[in-house]
């Protein structure tokens, strides 16, 4: 089956690269807090508050001033108003090197440091000061806690004068909010218990707020319960997608998590161990003839406080509104919540684009040959029955690298060629599709243009850090680059954001990461239990086999060897010499010797 067949086969236009990397992002890559202990984080969660109060002061004066220029000299007589001004405007200059170096890469981003006046960049930052002053619609008053500034105090005469006037505003507006109201409209059908839920102590060292969408219970009579089970948990993916989609939180996904009631109490130790912050469930089911949908977020911080909980009512023939209520009322209320906190049936012709491409998923992910063809198959039917799907042809051009990656295609170039249209075709329907991106820079990788692959990995992540997908798919290019560390760090990272993955092929990832580094023990321990997981994923027994050769232990290797080529049957050292993308020289040659030395055919 040769899958998406309307494509053009020639190589990519670069002008269309060019196009989709100077697309405009309105992701923010920095999340500032100036509402009590005064906190700096990138989207990635790292710190990037400086050390210094100066320095500290200097950004808090920039993000009041809302993205407008604030001259050097201003700011000069704030902060060293007892010194003459070439010697304020000597040390401002200091001040913001240490500003613009615990910022690291993103400095140029945030900071607009013209010669006579300064600019925080507000656009691409979410700032709490600001938010408030914004008078949010939503109930924010549970997180409003502490002082402006709190631990400011003492910077210079002027800049205690400046927040003695700021402070009382934001102490009025915070006395102006509506207080909190316990969540109502929850279904009778299913009673809750907060109180038994597991408790987890408040954020603390971890700068990322972790939240966890479990199953949807299904509420229906006998008869129609595998239904309403399939509605229900479609539903809670649907969600957890598109939570995935924001930035300053962390999402576990409903398959990461177990389907038992949330009062159970195994349920609830598993969210403890977990390490969820927050957590979103809910219930389907049918009352007359409509489909009644309970939505709410708990907070596991503070005794399982819920936060926010409606109720949604479609009639039946309205299930093509589903997505529109995920995507809208309950994504929409739940996503401002936290950011501020932090500064489909089972009948086929009603699965839609996205629903075949959910089904597909898996049997892509099994590596077993006839259900990958059938996967190419869903995903054919996708791209027809929604051209302007952005995530049809991503995962189109994922399943063709797959195929290269399997030695399932002859033709190697027409194979990328295709995957790279494919990607750019995603791209230019979703400029800002995080996953399309990151296949591909996947697909860069394939052609060995190292460079392009670790660029637009970093500019998918950069889009949307939640991807577990793209934080895994990423590793491979940090081994054929010689830089085994930082792909092991990234494993970690994907481990983190879906620690029940099924899709144990990424396991095969571990073990290169480890031939890499040169630590063959650990690539064979790993190397074992991945050919166990998914004995039909090909790349799980390469650096296996290469590991057992470094090692001198061809007779373990020997019925490696034989699964190997009854995936591929054509493999050998010099074909893979050829057309795997590794970097370095000496990388290729020690992985290319490890194959020999395990007994793998020369040529």
């Amino acid at each position: 089956m040769r899958l998406y067949q309307r494509v053009d086969h020639s190589p990519a236009v670069t002008p269309g690269i060019i196009g989709f990397e100077r697309q405009p992002s309105a992701c923010r890559i920095a999340r500032i807090h100036l509402l009590g202990t005064m906190r700096a984080t990138s989207y990635l969660g790292d710190d990037i508050l400086p050390r210094g109060k100066k320095a500290r002061a200097l950004l808090a004066y920039l993000c009041l001033a809302a993205g407008t220029e604030v001259p050097r000299i201003q700011l000069a007589r704030l902060l060293w108003e007892q010194v003459r001004d070439e010697l304020a405007l000597g040390s401002l200059r200091r001040a913001l090197h240490e500003l613009c170096s615990a910022m690291g890469r993103f400095a140029e981003e945030l900071i607009s440091p013209g010669r006579s006046a300064i600019r925080l960049d507000a656009d691409v930052c979410w700032i709490d000061a600001l938010a408030l002053l914004e008078s949010p619609s939503i109930d924010i008053a549970p997180f409003c806690a502490g002082q402006f500034l709190e631990a400011l105090d003492g910077v210079s005469a002027s800049f205690d004068n400046w927040l003695a006037r700021e402070r009382p505003r934001f102490e009025q507006k915070t006395r102006d909010l509506p207080r909190p109201q316990t969540a109502q409209g929850w279904s009778d059908n299913k009673p809750h218990e907060p109180s038994r839920v597991a408790v987890r102590e408040p954020l603390s060292a971890r700068s990322r707020l972790r939240v966890g969408v479990l199953p949807f219970d299904a509420i229906s009579q006998r008869r129609h319960t595998e239904r309403w089970e399939d509605l229900a948990f479609s539903l809670s993916h649907d969600i957890a997608a598109a939570l995935a989609r924001f930035r300053w939180f962390d999402v576990v996904t409903p398959i990461s998590l177990n389907s038992a009631p949330l009062v159970n109490l195994a349920s609830a130790d598993l969210l403890h161990r977990k390490d969820l912050d927050y957590i979103v469930d809910g219930s389907v089911g049918r009352r007359g003839q409509s489909i009644a949908i309970d939505v709410r977020l708990l907070d596991l911080t503070r005794r399982a406080q819920p936060v926010w909980s409606e109720r949604f009512e479609l009639a039946t023939s309205e299930l093509h509104r589903l997505n529109e209520l995920v995507t809208g009322r309950v994504v929409g209320s739940i996503d401002p919540l936290i950011l501020f906190i932090e500064g489909q049936p089972n009948r086929r012709e009603h699965y839609g684009a996205t629903g075949l491409l959910l089904l597909a998923l898996p049997l892509i992910h099994s590596m077993e040959q006839e259900k990958f063809e059938r996967a190419g198959e869903l995903i054919n039917e996708a791209i027809a029955i929604d051209p302007r799907n952005a995530m049809a042809p991503a995962w189109a051009a994922f399943w063709h690298l797959v195929r290269v990656g399997q030695g399932w295609t002859r033709d190697v170039g027409r194979a990328l060629s295709t995957a790279e249209t494919l990607c750019l075709k995603a791209i230019e329907i979703d400029p800002d599709n995080a996953e399309a991106i990151g296949i591909f820079a996947h697909t860069c990788m394939w052609k060995k243009d190292f460079e392009a692959a670790v660029r637009y990995f970093d500019r998918s992540l950069r889009l949307n850090p939640n991807l577990a997908f793209v934080w895994a798919l990423s590793a491979p290019t940090y081994c054929y680059i010689g830089e085994a560390g930082a792909a092991l760090q990234r494993l970690r990272r994907y481990r983190e954001l879906a620690p029940g993955d099924p899709f144990s092929w990424f396991q095969g990832v571990y073990a290169l990461a480890y031939l890499f580094k040169g630590d063959y023990e650990q690539a064979v321990l790993i190397g074992r239990d991945a050919v166990k997981s998914n004995p039909s994923f090909s790349g799980a027994y390469k650096p296996l086999i290469a590991a057992l050769g470094h090692l001198r232990r061809a007779d373990e290797a020997k019925p490696h060897i034989e699964k190997l080529l009854s995936i591929e049957p054509n493999f050998n050292v010099e074909h893979f010499g050829k057309k795997h993308p590794i970097k370095r020289p000496q990388d290729r040659k020690r992985y290319m010797r490890g194959l020999l030395l395990a007994g793998v055919p020369a040529r």
